[in-house]
Parts: C-alpha cells; structure tokens; sequence
C-alpha cells in the first residue's frame, strides 16, 4: 500500500512540474491556445512607466517669490525700526493689484498730507454740480497742494463744509481708517487708507471722473521743489511721481515731528504703477523725519522689485 502512495505522489509531481512547463512555453511562444499572459503579471522584461511628477505652476512659483520678498521686507523693517522713531508704510501696485502694508492700521496725524483728501472733495463736490473746480476753489486747491498753504486750506475746508462735509466724502472714497477733525492737520488716518484714497485718484470706475482724476495729477506733479521729497525719492530716471507730503510738531509730542509722505510712481510703459504712503511720528528735527520716511519708500522698492 506505501508504495502505491509513493507512485501517485510522483506522478502527480510530474504533473504539476509538467504544467509549470506548459505554461512557460505559452508565454514564450504565444501557445496554441494564445495563452499570453497580460504584460502586468509576466515575469522580467521592463517595468511601466511611473508618472512624471509635475512641478509648481507659474502662479504658485511667483506666489512663493512674492512671500519670500514680503518676508525680507518684514524684517529689514523691523530692524530699522528697533533703532528709529515709530514709523507705518503700505504699497499698492496697481498693475498686480497686490498691496504691502507694515502696521498698516497704526494712525497718525496726517499734518499736511489731509490735504490731498480735501482736493478729492471739492473735485467730487465739483462734479456732483456738473462743473469743473470754479475759479475761487482753484485758486484755493493750487496752493494748498502746491505750496501746502494752511491759509488756503482752511479756506476751502471752510467752504466745503468743515468736518461733516469732508467726513461724507470720505465715505465716497472707502475711507474707513481716517477721522477728520475740525483742527485738520490732525486728522487721524493710517497708511491702508492712504493708499486707498491715492489709488481712488486714478481708478477709472472710481468717484472721480476723468476731468478730477488729471485735476488731482496735475496739481501733485507740481508741487514747490522745495517739498519734492518723500515717494518721489523711489523713483528711477523717467519715472513720473506725484507727491503730497505733511509735517507739523505738537507740544503734546513734546515738541517732536510727525513727517509724512503720500504719492504714486509710474513708468511710461506701464510697468511701474503704484501707490506709497509713509506715515511717521516723534521723530527729533523734521529732516529727520525726511530722512526716515525716505528710507522706508526705498527699501519697499528694494525688496518688493517694483
């Protein structure tokens, strides 16, 4: 009986030994009952393909750039400010539509720079009449931008209705940051609002018509040479700037500076467009403040690669 069991175990080995053979033949020579097997679970030959990794899109690698800068600006801020007096400043590009701001919702006195807004209001209060500026407001808005007049500027402060007037126009121009007050030059603001309202001065489907908008450019492209400083210090050769800038002390300051600057670069072709505000305050002499709010326009070019 063992050695009938011996027997079937041998020739059952043969079998399955035998069909093992038949199988590799069909793959090798296709077999007669096409008995290939799929190219996934035959033995050797190459292995598929992996797919191609994809790598970051355009949009993701100029996001990744843009971070990278606004990280170096950070901090090379935050340096010149451990040594300087308390300073904010934003930037809006209007070509990309991005905006920077450090401590952007800090307010300020605006000293003289509150007079830009109340340009913007009699040009809006103009409109609203189906008219340009009349001669007596011109006469008015030329210094005040100009020659940064106080006279002037309390006059027609006077005429558009003091600081329920203004504070409805603000409203018209989405300023949400800036309190005006009756003494104007201390208007509170903050430089998010101030980049707000300068991008208003050339935002086609503004308040603004087309007539206000080069009213406001004009004004602030020629302004004194003597108060040419501030934004206009970024510029390159060829670029065209306007420029409104504030400076006044306070005996509640102790006597100390509040130096501003507001203003717009632009290039011919159309690849520099944008707005800068630089508010600062408790500087010691006010070319100090100059010299501050000056360094800070830079070094957002510097970094930003506008």
């Amino acid at each position: 009986m063992r050695r009938t069991q011996l027997w079937i175990f041998a020739v059952a080995a043969v079998v399955i030994v035998g069909g093992a053979s038949l199988v590799i033949l069909g793959m090798r020579d296709g077999g007669a009952g096409g008995g290939v097997l799929p190219r996934a679970l035959t033995f050797g030959g190459d292995p598929a393909p992996s797919p191609t990794p994809t790598g970051p899109t355009p949009e993701q690698l100029a996001a990744q750039e843009r971070a990278r800068r606004v990280k170096a600006l950070n901090a090379a801020l935050t340096k010149y400010a451990a040594t300087s007096p308390e300073f904010s400043v934003a930037v809006l590009d209007k070509k990309t539509g991005q905006r920077y701001s450090y401590r952007g919702a800090e307010k300020y006195d605006t000293a003289s720079i509150v007079k830009v807004q109340i340009l913007a209001c009699a040009l809006l209060r103009a409109q609203d009449a189906d008219r340009d500026l009349s001669p007596s407001e011109l006469a008015l808005a030329k210094p005040m931008i100009r020659l940064s007049d106080n006279n002037a500027t309390t006059a027609l402060f006077n005429k558009l209705g003091k600081v329920s007037a203004i504070s409805k126009c603000n409203k018209r121009l989405g300023l949400t940051q800036t309190k005006v007050n009756s003494a104007w030059g201390l208007t509170r603001t903050t430089v998010d609002d101030q980049v707000k309202l300068l991008a208003e001065l050339v935002d086609t489907k503004g308040p603004l018509d087309s007539g206000s908008r080069k009213q406001a450019f004009t004004l602030m492209n020629t302004v004194d040479e003597a108060q040419d400083w501030g934004v206009p210090a970024v510029a390159k050769t060829g670029e065209t700037t306007i420029v409104k800038n504030g400076w006044d002390t306070r005996s509640a300051d102790g006597g100390l500076w509040a130096v501003n600057t507001v203003g717009r670069v632009t290039s011919a072709d159309e690849d520099v467009d944008v707005s800068v505000a630089v508010l600062s305050h408790n500087n010691k002499t006010m070319d100090g403040g100059i010299t501050l709010v000056q360094k800070v326009a830079n070094l957002t070019r510097q970094y930003l690669k506008y």
